[in-house]
């Protein structure tokens, strides 16, 4: 992009003069630079923005100062093609950094409508992000409720196993309550069989006393039978021996009756203290036989009343112990599953915490980089108003009139235009005319005519 400017016209060669120490400036025609003539009397401004514009536009009249025509002796000055040189490089220099800030305003305007369009991007992006957002809250209120409700579930589940292992203590305690009577019971069945064992055994020993009774109550009957009869035997003999020897008339009969009275007393007594004796001794080991027997027969019914309460209590115990091993088995199922159930809600809570810190992570990340896309183009904006406001004033700079210094040398009266020829207002020099036109055209090329 190439445009069309008018430069300022500036004097920085002088022409000294021995008379009035004026000066004329400017570039030669043949050199393309612009051209100026200084005139101490008035400064007149010329100037396009854009557009070339005449001196007849600005100006409307021109007052010269006679005292100023008097002829003067021009030198040239030796520096004058070196400073025209010099300010035809300025020129360039200055063209090729405008032509610079061109592009370049042209490339920060292509990024900053590029970062204009991630900025959008990015905005839509984190909108879409938000939608999801919400998503990820319901599904975490989703695992916070199955977490709460496993965390119900479980003190739940400790609040039965509680109640369990209490069961199982009070019927641990009355299983060892039960073992506790089925030893004391088996402690009296063996104190009490020993007791059986001893009745048993008195028994056989009194029955076996009541046989040797019996057979000394048969053999002193046998005896007290032989001594009667030996005895009967003998008076009879003695009775004969006393007819024998004893001639006196006894009363045997008498005698013997006496003897007999008194030995069937004496047997008599005997047989009575023996019976009496021996039905004593029957009576107290009949009667201890009945108690015995009472005895026993209790003890017996004891014994099989243990025994059923053993039986019964060896099916509770048994039925508890199966209880018991099913109670475990559901209380560890049941810790297996509410340990599986938390561990699957932690992990569920860990990716989530995971994805959360990824996505939070992710939208730093984003929100970082909108920030510094956001600092980059702040920054870019700065520059492109920056570069904008150098340009403006640039071309406010440049937009407005050039100053146009005219001087009158000797005969001539100098003029600068912007393309247009412009007439001085003072008519009454008859002398001839220089014309210095500078015109810049849309290619940057530069050139002056006379």
């Amino acid at each position: 992009m190439s445009l069309s400017r008018t430069k300022r016209i500036s004097s920085s060669n002088s022409v000294r003069s021995s008379s009035g120490s004026r000066r004329v400036s400017g570039f030669s025609p043949g050199q393309g630079g612009f051209s100026g003539v200084s005139l101490s009397s008035s400064s007149l401004y010329a100037g396009a923005n854009g557009h070339h514009q005449g001196l007849g536009a600005s100006l409307t009249s021109l007052s010269v100062n006679k005292s100023l025509l008097a002829p003067l002796n021009l030198e040239i000055d030796p520096n004058l093609s070196m400073s025209r040189a010099h300010e035809k490089e300025q020129i360039k220099t200055l063209n090729n950094r405008f032509a610079s800030f061109i592009d370049k305003v042209r490339f920060l305007e292509q990024q900053n409508k590029m970062l204009e369009t991630k900025l959008g991007l990015l905005q839509g992006q984190g909108v879409t992000r938000s939608n999801v957002e919400p998503l990820f809250e319901a599904y975490m209120a989703g695992l916070r409720r199955q977490m709460d409700l496993v965390n119900n579930d479980k003190i739940k589940l400790d609040g039965e196993l509680r109640n369990m292992q209490g069961l199982v203590e009070d019927y641990k305690h009355k299983y060892e309550e039960e073992i506790n009577k089925r030893n004391n019971l088996e402690n009296d069945f063996v104190i009490l069989k020993k007791d059986v064992d001893s009745a048993y055994l008195v028994k056989a020993d009194l029955e076996d006393k009541v046989g040797a009774l019996t057979d000394e109550i048969n053999f002193l009957r046998s005896v007290y039978e032989e001594e009667l009869r030996e005895l009967q035997a003998s008076i009879k003999d003695t009775s004969v021996v006393v007819q024998m020897d004893n001639s006196r008339s006894l009363n045997m009969e008498q005698i013997v009756a006496e003897v007999k009275s008194q030995y069937e007393d004496i047997a008599a007594r005997s047989r009575e203290e023996a019976e009496a004796w021996y039905k004593t001794k029957f009576d107290q080991m009949a009667v201890q036989a009945t108690q015995f027997g009472d005895e026993l027969r209790i003890v017996k019914g004891e014994v099989a009343e243990v025994n059923r309460l053993i039986s019964r209590l060896q099916s509770e115990i048994e039925a508890v112990k199966a209880q018991r091993a099913s109670l475990e088995n559901q209380l560890a199922e049941a810790e297996e599953r509410g340990e599986m159930a938390v561990k699957e809600a932690k992990a569920r809570t860990r990716d989530l915490e995971d994805a959360l810190q990824r996505a939070k992570q992710d939208m730093a990340r984003q929100l970082r980089e909108y920030q510094d896309l956001m600092n980059l183009k702040l920054a870019l904006d700065i520059e492109i108003a920056t570069y904008r406001k150098l340009l403006e004033g640039e071309e406010d700079r440049l937009g407005q009139q050039s100053i146009l210094h005219i001087q009158a040398i000797s005969n001539y009266s100098a003029k600068s235009s912007n393309g247009y020829h412009s007439s001085s207002s003072s008519s009454s020099s008859p002398a001839p005319k220089l014309l210095i036109k500078t015109i810049e055209t849309r290619d940057n090329s530069r050139y002056s005519t006379h």
